[in-house]
C-alpha cells in the first residue's frame, strides 16, 4: 500500500480548544467523511459513518492496546482495564462484563436505582433547591452499589463515593484542577476497592451470591489465574463508574423536558409509554454531547476511502459528528424522540457509547444498563412537579465532558403518582 508522507501539523491543542467541534470541523459536512491529521506526535486517520464504525472495530485494522493515553487511564478507565486489551485477553476479561447484557440483570439494576430515586424524591420535596445532576449521582451510586453487592456505611459514604466517581469522569479529558481531582479520586477508590476484593477473598467480608462483587472476585484471566486484586478493583469500578455517569444524561433529560418537549409529549413519559420512553432515551444519548470521539492504533498500513496512514498511526472515530450527521438523521440539531419510533435503532448508526458488537468487541457492555436506567428515570422525572428557577442552562461544546452548566436546579419539588 502506498502510505502518504505529506507533512501534517499536529492538532493536539485544537483537540483541547475545540472540544466536540474539533473532528466535525476537520471532516466538514461530508457524510462518511475521512481526513488525515496529526495528534500527540502521531499521524491520525479520522473517520465517520456506519461503514467506518465497522472498519474501526475490526481488530484486523485497529487495536485499542496502547491507544489510550496515560492520563485517561489514570482517571476514567484505570490501568490494566478491559479497554486496554485486544484479542483473546480482551474476550476472556469481557466474560466478566457479559452478564450485564442479560435483561434480568438490567431489570434488577433498574429496580434498585428506581427505589433509591423514589426515596430521594420524597426528601427533595422537603428541600428548597435541588441540583439534579448532583442528586442523581447520589441516587445512582446508592442503587448500583446495592445491586452490585457493595455495602456502603451510611449516607456520607454514598455521597463521598458519588463525588469521586463523578470526578473521574469529569476530569479525564482536561488539564488542571479537574484532572488532578480525577486522579486523586481514582487512586482513593482503587485503594478502597482493592481492600474490598482482598477482604472478600480472605473471608473477612461477604459478597452476596451472584452479585457483581462476587463475580469480579472469582473471575480468572485467560491464563487461568485470578485477577490481581488491583485489576479486580479497576474492573469493579468500571461497572460502578459508568452507571453513575448517567448523571450527565439525567441532567440532559431534564434539560430536554424543559426546553424541547411539549406538554403532550411529556405526558407520554408521565403516562408510562414505554416505547416513547425508549425513544426519548435514545434521543437524549444522540442529541446531547457525551463521548466526543474514540481512538485506536492502526494494526498495519491502512487506507480508508483512499486516505492512507501507516501502521501505528492513530485512528479516530468521530462519535459526536456521527450522532449529528445530517445524512443519517435528517434534522440532527432538532431534539425529536419520534425519529426512533419511525426508524429502528441501527447498531452502527447510533454510537454514543461506541459501536460494534458488545459481546465480542469494544462496544460498552453497559449500554443496555444505561438505556434501561434512562428510560426509567426519564419517566420518573416527567412525573415530578417542580419549578425551574433562573440559572445558566448553557452546554459548552468546548468542555469535555460537556454538562449543563448549572447542573439543572429545581425548586418546589412535588412527588406525584408514580413515585
Amino acid at each position: 500500500m502506498d502510505v502518504s508522507t505529506t507533512p501534517l501539523i499536529d492538532r493536539s491543542l485544537s483537540a483541547f480548544a475545540r472540544g466536540y467541534t474539533w473532528l466535525p470541523g476537520l471532516l466538514g459536512g461530508r457524510s462518511g467523511g475521512v481526513a488525515r491529521t496529526r495528534v500527540l506526535g502521531k499521524p491520525a486517520l479520522v473517520v465517520r459513518g456506519p461503514e467506518a464504525v465497522r472498519f474501526f472495530y475490526d481488530e484486523r485494522n485497529v487495536r485499542r492496546s496502547g491507544a489510550l493515553p496515560g492520563p485517561v487511564l489514570s482517571t476514567l478507565f484505570g490501568h490494566d482495564a478491559v479497554h486496554t486489551l485486544d484479542g483473546d485477553a480482551h474476550r476472556a476479561r469481557k466474560e466478566f462484563f457479559l452478564p450485564l447484557l442479560d435483561p434480568g440483570r438490567i431489570a434488577g439494576l433498574v429496580e434498585h436505582v428506581s427505589a433509591a430515586w423514589d426515596d430521594a424524591a420524597r426528601e427533595w420535596s422537603k428541600q428548597g433547591r435541588v441540583v439534579l445532576f448532583d442528586a442523581a449521582s447520589v441516587v445512582l451510586t446508592r442503587g448500583v452499589c446495592d445491586w452490585a453487592g457493595i455495602r456502603l456505611d451510611g449516607d456520607s459514604a454514598v455521597a463521598e463515593l458519588a463525588r469521586d466517581l463523578v470526578a473521574m469522569v469529569d476530569g479525564f479529558a482536561t488539564a488542571g484542577p479537574r484532572h488532578f481531582r480525577a486522579r486523586r479520586a481514582r487512586s482513593r477508590q482503587e485503594q478502597d476497592f482493592t481492600r474490598l476484593v482482598e477482604d472478600v477473598r480472605a473471608g473477612r467480608a461477604t459478597a452476596p451470591q451472584g452479585s457483581v462483587l462476587a463475580a469480579v472476585c472469582a473471575h480468572r484471566e485467560s491464563t487461568g489465574e485470578l485477577l490481581h486484586p488491583h485489576t479486580a478493583a479497576v474492573e469493579l469500578l468500571n461497572v460502578i463508574r459508568p452507571t453513575v455517569a448517567i448523571s450527565w444524561f439525567v441532567a440532559y433529560a431534564a434539560h430536554a423536558l424543559h426546553l424541547h418537549l411539549t406538554p403532550r409529549r411529556r405526558d407520554r413519559l408521565r403516562d408510562g409509554d414505554i416505547p416513547y420512553a425508549a425513544a426519548f432515551a435514545h434521543e437524549v444519548r444522540r442529541f446531547y454531547p457525551f463521548a466526543p470521539y474514540l481512538g485506536g492504533l492502526a494494526v498495519r498500513d491502512l487506507s480508508w476511502r483512499d486516505v492512507a496512514v501507516p501502521a501505528g498511526a492513530m485512528v479516530l472515530l468521530d462519535v459526536f459528528g456521527q450522532n449529528h450527521d445530517d445524512a443519517l438523521w435528517g434534522d440532527p440539531h432538532v431534539f425529536r424522540p419520534e425519529r426512533f419510533l419511525e426508524h429502528p435503532v441501527e447498531r452502527d448508526e447510533l454510537i454514543p457509547q461506541g459501536g460494534g458488537e458488545p459481546r465480542t468487541g469494544h462496544r460498552c457492555p453497559g449500554e443496555g444498563l444505561t438505556i434501561g436506567l434512562l428510560e426509567a428515570l426519564a419517566m420518573r422525572l416527567a412525573d415530578l412537579e417542580y419549578t425551574v428557577p433562573d440559572q445558566d442552562l448553557k452546554i459548552s461544546l468546548h468542555r469535555i465532558p460537556a454538562r449543563v452548566r448549572s447542573g439543572f436546579a429545581v425548586e418546589q419539588v412535588r412527588v406525584t403518582g408514580a413515585t
